[in-house]
């Protein structure tokens, strides 16, 4: 049984889908899980109370209080019992709920006290979910570290096809058992990740720079961050924020910045993955205010010297252990030039961009990626969005170096 003695909080809302769960709850019992479960009062117009707890084999819950006996149904000691949360089906409204931090029914108040993963199965109409106000409020989840399990394609209880299903109770399960497995792998492990641009400056207000936004490293901090992973983030000046108690997000400017950062850090640290573009050069020599382009009575020439090889320091620091995971933009001989850094760098594992006349990763939400050996064997990935790239970037850790 692979989920022997696992504690999961198994929470259903009102959806058309709350069918489904009842095969998720008696696949759970069959591999060993403990189970408790809470429904939302509309979730009972779909599938009753009484089916559910006959399979969970325990008291379903759903109002704050019992009928019999008036006691109160402890949400916080819900939420310090659960290893894992998982909402399956999760409809729009109680993604948006969840998004706003509302509370007005036994889940919901639940979800504000589990300390532990949250993994969400969102059901609903293709158009519901394609919403931007569905999308908005799914992306504000993501990032405080939850894990959202794409819906599958197919016919809707609408009369439409298209996107909303909720994924078959087998798929749901797999996952579950896949997440306690790298629980279990990546405990007690420590990462650095650094991520987008760093600037160096020509005068107060101008910079030298370049395109990378950072969403693959806070991709993979927000995929870590669903295993409760100590993760350090170091990124550049990028637009995205993250919330989750075990991520500690460093702000920098400048390539020196980060480099002192990595620098503090690197000491307690098992694996550090190196996502940034930090700039290459920095000016000479800084001007103290505002350059005037009224003044200038030719064209201004910039002298630019090379900035701090992070990598290149940082793997003189390294300790017998850690795991240096680098990255590679190239634009031609892609395979050469990135085996050449992976050997010069001292790396164990090089993560290979490409930048073609047709496609730039720099800005997009996807990418096709590939990861070079130190042995020089190569795995390529398909196109993906970035945070399907950040599981492919991480499950290759765990199975190269932690198994």
């Amino acid at each position: 049984m692979k989920l022997k003695n696992n504690n999961i909080l198994i929470g259903i809302t009102g959806s058309i889908a709350a069918y489904k769960a009842a095969e998720l709850i008696r696949l759970l019992v069959k591999e060993g899980a403990n189970l408790k479960v809470i429904m939302t009062p509309i979730a009972t117009n779909f599938i009753t109370q009484n089916t559910i707890a006959t399979l969970s084999k325990n008291t379903v819950l759903i109002d704050f209080f019992k009928y019999d006996d008036k006691s109160w149904n402890n949400h916080v000691e819900l939420g310090n019992w659960a290893e894992l949360f998982v909402i399956a089906p999760a409809t729009a409204n109680t993604i948006a709920k969840m998004a706003c931090g509302i509370a007005d029914n036994l889940l919901l108040t639940t979800y504000l006290s589990v300390r532990c993963s949250t993994m969400i199965v969102p059901a609903m109409d293709t158009y519901m979910y394609e919403h931007p106000a569905t999308q908005e409020n799914l992306k504000i989840l993501k990032q405080r570290g939850h894990f959202v399990l794409e819906p599958d394609n197919g016919p809707l209880a609408s009369g439409l096809i298209g996107k909303g299903r909720m994924p078959e109770p087998k798929t749901i399960l797999n996952f579950i058992i896949d997440f306690f497995k790298k629980k279990e792998l990546l405990k007690n492990k420590s990462f650095l990740i650094t991520t987008g641009p760093t600037i160096e400056f020509i005068d107060p207000v101008r910079v030298i720079s370049n395109l990378s936004s950072g969403k693959t490293g806070f991709c993979l901090a927000n995929y870590l961050s669903f295993f409760n992973t100590k993760v350090i983030l170091i990124s550049g000046p990028v637009s995205y924020k993250i919330n989750t108690p075990n991520i500690t997000h460093i702000k920098v400017n400048t390539t020196n910045e980060m480099f002192e950062e990595c620098k503090k850090y690197l000491p307690n640290i098992d694996i550090a993955i190196f996502s940034a573009a930090p700039a290459d050069f920095k000016p000479s020599i800084v001007f103290d205010s505002k350059i005037k382009k009224s003044k200038l009575q030719n064209v201004l020439t910039l002298n630019l010297e090379p900035t701090i090889d992070i990598i290149s320091e940082l793997s003189k620091l390294k300790k017998n252990g850690q795991i240096f995971i680098g990255f590679a933009l190239e634009t031609d001989n892609f395979e050469e030039n990135a085996k050449e850094k992976l050997k010069e760098k001292n790396l164990d594992a090089l993560i290979l961009n490409k930048i073609t006349e047709n496609f730039s990763p720099l800005g997009n939400d996807f990418n096709q990626i590939s990861i070079i050996t130190k042995d020089c064997k190569v795995f390529d990935y398909p196109f993906a969005h970035k945070t399907e790239q950040a599981k492919f970037i991480i499950d290759f850790i765990i199975d190269n170096f932690l198994i």
